[in-house]
């Protein structure tokens, strides 16, 4: 399985966690990591969003049509994010469009066994897969891409 983890653009300061937009920078971020994305995504990619308007502004960015799934939410516990995307089984690569600290937490608990804060860079896709290797799976790390190196 591919599982890509993206977290939202920069987004504005706001009262409201779940009304926050993204700025011209975010946009701008969203914009180049789309593009990468078309570029290098498995085919077949199902996206996954939080319902936070940053999420979906961040993924719109991508113009094809997404899941908002409600276990995404802003302070998601990554087991909730697992199984959502049907981790490890899914037929389909899946690109969950998140975040902090969620999104850093999913990755460790994959790549290190345990669930720590490591930090995914606003706007930055880390992608992970699952393979197996005689009677072993293991997951490794395929890519970390930033917008700003696009």
């Amino acid at each position: 399985m591919n599982l890509l983890l993206w977290r939202h653009a920069e987004a504005e300061d706001g009262q409201d966690d779940m009304a926050r937009e993204l700025t011209r920078r975010g946009r701008k971020q969203a914009s180049a990591m789309s593009a990468w994305l078309h570029a290098h995504a498995p085919s077949g990619l199902l996206v996954m969003v939080s319902p936070a308007v940053r999420t979906r502004q961040t993924a719109d960015a991508l113009d094809r049509e997404y899941q908002v799934v409600p276990d995404l939410a802003p302070e998601a516990e990554p087991a909730h994010v697992l199984a959502a995307v049907g981790w490890p089984l899914s037929p389909r690569p899946v690109l969950v469009v998140g975040h902090q600290p969620t999104l850093g937490r999913v990755a460790s608990t994959l790549l290190a066994g345990q669930d720590l804060p490591w930090t995914l860079k606003k706007g930055g896709l880390w992608w992970l897969a699952r393979r197996q290797r005689d009677e072993d799976f293991q997951t490794v790390l395929r890519a970390v891409v930033n917008p700003e190196f696009i």
